[in-house]
Order: structure tokens, then C-alpha cells, then sequence
């Protein structure tokens, strides 16, 4: 049977258009601890495409042509711990939209801005009592 998307991937991925791909993979190495699945590197150095796995989703970058501004997007991930990717994060260069704090809907989420303007939501569910 003919399978309408690769192994490994789920239905819907965010693709990120950047400025600077390696600067990005830099950034989401460092914040989420990616696993790196496919690159496409071109003649000059810079990554045509990339693709990384954040937990069970894949992740897909590209630069813009022509030097463009990137398209910004707004991301949100699960992790295992909120406040310690939001401190990864800041480590990495991001920078503050909102601390790590207890949500009434059930998680605790944090906002950061990613050096290209990104802007991610980071959360970890919490268990109910």
C-alpha cells in the first residue's frame, strides 16, 4: 500500500522560512534537543532544506531567497518541562514573552521569541489531582 506521507512524519509540520537555516538548527538544538533527519546543503554552504524531529513531530526550515525577511510563524510544543526548555531557550538567544507559569486551561506554558522573531509557545501538561 502507497503511504501519502514518509515515514516518520506526521500529517501537518511547520515549515519554517529563515534567513539563516544553520542559525536556526543551531537555535532548535539547543532549545529542544532535536534529532536532525534530513539536510540539503547547496553548492555555496547554505541549506536549501532541513528537517528536524522535536519529540514525535518533524519540523521542516528553509532559507528565503534573495535575502526576503523570513516568514514568522508562531509554533506551540509540548515538552517534558516547560521551564527548563524556556531557560534553554533563553540560553540559546531567544528572547522573553511570557515566564513559565500554571494555565487555568492545565499546562504551564512559557512564550519565547526565537532570533529570527518566531514566536514559540512552550507548555508541559500538568496532571490532574
Amino acid at each position: 500500500m502507497t503511504q501519502h506521507k514518509p515515514a516518520g512524519h506526521n500529517a501537518v509540520s511547520p515549515y519554517l522560512l529563515v534567513k539563516d537555516v544553520k542559525a536556526m538548527l543551531a537555535f532548535l538544538s539547543a532549545t529542544f534537543d532535536v534529532v536532525e533527519i534530513y539536510k540539503m546543503a547547496l553548492p555555496d554552504g547554505s541549506i536549501k532544506h532541513a528537517e528536524v524531529k522535536i519529540d514525535d513531530s518533524v519540523v521542516m526550515l528553509g532559507e528565503r531567497p534573495d535575502s526576503r525577511d523570513p516568514v514568522v510563524c508562531s509554533p506551540h510544543v509540548y515538552v517534558p518541562s516547560a521551564d527548563v526548555c524556556y531557560g534553554k531557550a533563553l540560553a540559546a538567544g531567544a528572547t522573553n514573552i511570557s515566564e513559565p507559569k500554571d494555565q487555568p486551561y492545565g499546562d504551564r506554558s512559557a512564550g519565547i521569541r526565537d532570533p529570527e522573531g518566531n514566536i514559540w509557545w512552550i507548555g508541559t501538561h500538568l496532571a490532574k489531582a
